[in-house]
């Protein structure tokens, strides 16, 4: 594990209920791995610098953004799978030297966009993919949190310099974009995009990172749709959402009610609830409890956990994120920046 922080801890969670034995924890603060490894059980500390010296069955990468590519290469150079946070790098010049690093190292790289291994997401794709919900038609998202709402709210991620040069789409609006594609099975293939920074300073340092993105898309198959992205939203934890419309029917999700699928009909709609007696085949699977018992995040990002490490045993999972998406989020972020720069359209290359 590199990292020593909330991440660190989620990825150690799902890690230890996926049956591993928590090896070595390093950070670059020496005060904060000690901490860090007696809270999460691992047994024992490791230089962040040794990495490349040693191979791992799996190296978790929870480290600031700009540090994700060296580590994730140092990673796969010494024959380990790897599980990055993303972005998986702060541009898809490096994001695409290290997805293309993993396939010549025959080892797996894999990206937690988690929010795919909620079941009723897995019920969507399924509609989609069979035909229930027709073809498509438009699409809305937005994804909010007011966690950075304040001019005195800090964290590493609002300065380019740790970073990378977008914030509030590189964290929050990559899974959003990565959660539709993946539901609907087509691509955003243009976007206009603006963005505003509600703070030019925070405890007195610049800030240099956007703070809210808005988006008009287009996707492969001509439907159109909008996103919201904002980290200054009152009251918004983890507002997560998306809302697609077909010819035949509409499907929306909210992630903070992962237990229902709305869909929605002219005559008629109805809220599917997580049912595994019920649901698709892959939804089913990855219904951990008996209906009724509610399943979230921490749940979801088991499951993604699970099926990496399955697939480093030489198994089949269906839609793992790997380093491809990860290398997709970052054509997608570099698209959005573009945009807001040149105030144009701009089309988003499909590699």
């Amino acid at each position: 594990m590199l990292g020593a922080g909330f991440m660190a801890a989620v990825h150690s969670r799902a890690a230890r209920s996926a049956g591993a034995a928590l090896d070595a924890l390093a950070s670059a603060r020496p005060e904060s791995a000690a901490r860090a490894a007696a809270e999460l059980g691992y047994s024992r500390r490791l230089d962040p610098n040794a990495l490349a010296e040693e191979r791992f069955d799996v190296v978790h990468v929870c480290t600031p953004n700009d540090s994700h590519a060296e580590y994730a290469a140092r990673a796969l150079r010494a024959g380990s799978h790897v599980i990055c946070e993303k972005p998986l790098a702060t541009s898809a010049e490096a994001a695409r030297t290290l997805t293309e690093a993993a396939a010549d190292a025959g080892r797996l790289g894999a990206v937690p966009f988690v929010y795919r291994y909620h079941p009723m997401v897995r019920e969507a794709r399924a509609r989609v993919a069979g035909g229930a919900t027709g073809r498509l038609l438009t699409v809305s998202g937005q994804y909010l949190q007011d966690w950075l709402l304040g001019a005195d709210d800090e964290n590493w991620r609002v300065g380019s310099q740790a970073g990378g040069p977008s914030r509030a789409f590189a964290d929050i609006g990559s899974h959003l974009v990565d959660l539709i594609e993946f539901v609907c099975g087509e691509r955003i293939v243009r976007l206009a995009a603006t963005a505003r920074t509600v703070h030019e300073q925070r405890g007195g340092h610049p800030v240099d990172t956007e703070d809210a993105v808005a988006l008009v898309v287009e996707f492969s198959s001509g439907a159109i749709g909008t996103l919201l992205v904002s980290q200054v939203a009152p009251g918004r934890k983890n507002g997560l959402v998306f809302e697609l419309a077909g010819t035949e029917e509409s499907l929306r999700f909210e992630q903070e009610d992962p237990e229902r699928l709305w869909v929605g009909g002219r005559s008629a709609s109805q809220l599917l609830r997580r049912d595994p007696d019920q649901l698709s085949p892959e939804a089913a699977r990855l219904c951990v409890v008996p209906a009724g018992h509610p399943q979230g995040y921490q749940d979801a990002f088991n499951a993604f956990v699970a099926d990496a490490y399955a697939v480093t045993r030489g198994q089949t999972r269906e839609a793992l994120p790997t380093f491809a998406d990860g290398l997709r989020a970052a054509i997608v972020t570099e698209a959005v920046l573009e945009s807001v720069r040149t105030r144009a359209w701009v089309e988003v290359s499909a590699r």
